[in-house]
Order: structure tokens, then C-alpha cells, then sequence
């Protein structure tokens, strides 16, 4: 079964051809920021972007008409559960003309409808950022008007969570994890026999390369008040965490600073690494201490110096597992295999 994984990102469009769970070839097409100038919202660079793959797919001697299903990154959604979406006329409509936030992702989906409607095979999204599984007490905060919500790299963090599983010699469904993804966002989630029950999303738990993520409220109210509100999102998403304490988004760059004698580069990324630990202690309290693994992933889980210090800090709780790298397009794919072999039966999208 040959499956296609599409990956829409800000400035470029990733895709995978995997055959049953072996990759064929994977590619990432760069959007310029000239040739993204030309339209004017996201929705408008679906023709644009379908057309790069399509010819990404030739140029490696595919055709549509050899796949067995296309699946695309789950766009922004009202919540959802997790696991795979067929994409229906519904979602489609939601995702073009009515999603919940303008986002690139928002086009995976209809991208894989579009290839699969022509070569009369199913169209898939895959663990939405928007899946939302929360237990009814995790919802409740400290103001009426303010009700917790799942977002969260639902994506990798399932995946990995069902990778750790296989790898233990059980199966996602009976083991209790805790899953935390350290990329340019950084989430956890705690997974409770085959649901995702709580998470720790990117603004309220650690600092990231360029999110402030949880800040002492009263000085942070004392702060929005001398900015506009515009400003105050920028601050928090984009310009937060290493952009703010270090001046770039790069731990790579953080890294090298350490490496040189820098003992504030070294301080700051301690300080992210034991936020990300005390939030894993966090979600080992929702499972009830009962935890099988810890389960670090995502781009900066390559880091030795954060992996160290965060195992370090939670071995006490249960085995530390990693899984470096973001692995979208495999998780998208081993997704859409797990429906087509029977494994997983395809959730239907109604509003």
C-alpha cells in the first residue's frame, strides 16, 4: 500500500511516499517569501502547493493512481477526537472557509481530498493539533469566563506514545505515559490507557526557543497594560523563551554558547529543561504516580545536555524513553496504515 503523507508548514510544504511502513523517498518544497507574496491568505496557496507536489511526485516517477490513500496534517478544527478523520465534504468546508485559527496546516486535509477524490481512493487527517480528550476536571480553571481546551503536538506526542508502547512489548491501550515534545513549541500530555487525559500546552507550562510559556500572572498583567494587545501575543509567541533571554530561537546556537564558557546560555537552558521536568512531574500526578515511561520527543530531545538533565530530574517517576525528531510524515503515514489494514477504523467529521 503506497500512502502520501503531506505536510503544510509556514514556508514549505513537506510530503512522504511510504510503501506499507517503509519510506519510498520524503522531500520538503521551500515557498520563498516571494512567491508566497502573491496571495493573500493561506486558503489561497492550496493550487500553489498542490501543484508543487504533483510535480515532486512525478519527478520521483509516481502518479497518483499508484497510491492507496493520501493523509495530510490535521488542520485547526473544532476539537476532535484522536486517531483518523476520513476527509469528508464537511470537513473540507470547515477547513477552507471556517477553521478555527489561518493556519497552513489547515490545507494538509484538503490537499489529500483533492489527489484522493481523482485517483478514487480515502483522504485522511491525523491526530489534529485540535484533538481533545481532557477529562471534565481538567478543564476547570479559577475563572468562569476560562475553560481549559486541548491543543497540543497531539501528532507526534501520540505517536511516540504508541512507539514507546511496541517498543515496551504492550500496547498503547494499556499503558499510562507521560509524552512531552521539545520543538520550537513545547507540550506534554499525559496518556491514560489509549486516551490523551491532560496535557501541559505550550503557554502554561515551559519556556521554549520562542514561547514564554507560563509567567507569574500579576507581573504579567502589569506588563499588558503598557503595551498594545497585538504586541503583548508577539511577546509571548515568537518572541518569548530563548528569543527573549538569549536573543535567538536556536538551541544549536544556545548550545555552542554553553560550549564556549557562556554561564548564562548554560543557566537559561537549565532553566527550560527543569520547567520541562516539573511539568512532567505535573502529568505523573494525574496518573495517579501509575506512569510505565516518560517519553521525550521532538527536535530538541537530540540535545544530550537537555535529555541529561531532564532524566536526571524525573527517573525517580518511571524509565525515561527518547525519541528525537519531529517525525511527522511517518506518523502520518503509520496512521493512515493502521486504518487501511484494519488496525483502526476512520472517525467521521460532522459540525
Amino acid at each position: 500500500m503506497k500512502i502520501l503523507a503531506i505536510n503544510p508548514g509556514s514556508t514549505s510544504t513537506k510530503i512522504g511516499l511510504y510503501e506499507d511502513k517503509d519510506l519510498l523517498f520524503k522531500e520538503s518544497i521551500e515557498h520563498s517569501s516571494e512567491e508566497l507574496s502573491q496571495y493573500p491568505t493561506i486558503a489561497s496557496q492550496y493550487s500553489m502547493r498542490k501543484n508543487h507536489i504533483m510535480e515532486t511526485l512525478s519527478k520521483h516517477g509516481y502518479s497518483t493512481d499508484m497510491l492507496s490513500a493520501a493523509v495530510g496534517r490535521g488542520g485547526l478544527l473544532p476539537p476532535v477526537k484522536s486517531g483518523a478523520y476520513e476527509v469528508n465534504d464537511v470537513m473540507a468546508d470547515v477547513l477552507l472557509n471556517r477553521p478555527v485559527l489561518e493556519h497552513a496546516s489547515n490545507l494538509g486535509g484538503l490537499i489529500a481530498k483533492d489527489i484522493a477524490d481523482t485517483a478514487g481512493i480515502p483522504a485522511y487527517i491525523y491526530d489534529s493539533v485540535s484533538v481533545d480528550e481532557l477529562s471534565d476536571v481538567a478543564r476547570v480553571t479559577g475563572l468562569k469566563e476560562i475553560v481549559r481546551a486541548s491543543q497540543s503536538h497531539c501528532l507526534n506526542m501520540r505517536a511516540a506514545a504508541i512507539k514507546t508502547a511496541e517498543q515496551m512489548g504492550d500496547t498503547y491501550a494499556n499503558m499510562n505515559l507521560v509524552v512531552a515534545h521539545l520543538g520550537g513549541g513545547i507540550s506534554l500530555s499525559a496518556h491514560k490507557e489509549g486516551k490523551m487525559i491532560d496535557i501541559v500546552s505550550d503557554d502554561e507550562g515551559p519556556f521554549s526557543p520562542e514561547r514564554s510559556g507560563r509567567l507569574p500572572i500579576k507581573n504579567f498583567i502589569n506588563i499588558c497594560s503598557k503595551y498594545e494587545i497585538n504586541d503583548i501575543k508577539k511577546m509571548v509567541r515568537g518572541n518569548g523563551g530563548l528569543v527573549s533571554l538569549l536573543d535567538t530561537n536556536s538551541a544549536l546556537e544556545v548550545q555552542k554558547r554553553i560550549d564556549a564558557g557562556d554561564e548564562r546560555a548554560k543557566l537559561v537552558y537549565e532553566a527550560m529543561a527543569y520547567q520541562i521536568a516539573k511539568s512532567i512531574g505535573e502529568l505523573a500526578v494525574v496518573l495517579d504516580g501509575e506512569v510505565h515511561a516518560i517519553v521525550i520527543t521532538g527536535g530538541i530531545a537530540y540535545s544530550k545536555f537537555i535529555t541529561e538533565y531532564i532524566t536526571k530530574k524525573v527517573k525517580f517517576i518511571a524509565p525515561v524513553k527518547l525519541l528525537p525528531g519531529e517525525n511527522e510524515l511517518e506518523s502520518l503515514a503509520f496512521g493512515a496504515y493502521r486504518v487501511l489494514a484494519g488496525e483502526e477504523t476512520a472517525h467521521i467529521f460532522t459540525e
